[in-house]
């Protein structure tokens, strides 16, 4: 999982991924907005790619009882 955060240089913020600047924004607030955005999106790629962690949909069939 990639790690962000965010660095004050001069009047802007820097982000960051895993201690690697990949953009710079002049505001504090959208800096983190972009950071939950990433991590939002990150979290959602991870769930499409790994099908199989999710639960199974219940079946809508009806079961008959059985009779003695």
């Amino acid at each position: 999982m990639t790690s962000y955060s965010m660095i004050k240089v001069g009047n802007d913020y820097v982000v960051q991924a895993n201690d690697k600047c990949i953009l710079k924004v002049g505001s504090r607030r959208r800096a983190a907005q972009l950071i939950s955005e990433a991590t939002d999106l990150l979290n959602a790629l991870a769930v499409v790619e790994s099908p199989d962690i999710a639960a199974e949909a219940p079946s809508l069939q009806r079961e008959t009882p059985e009779l003695p």
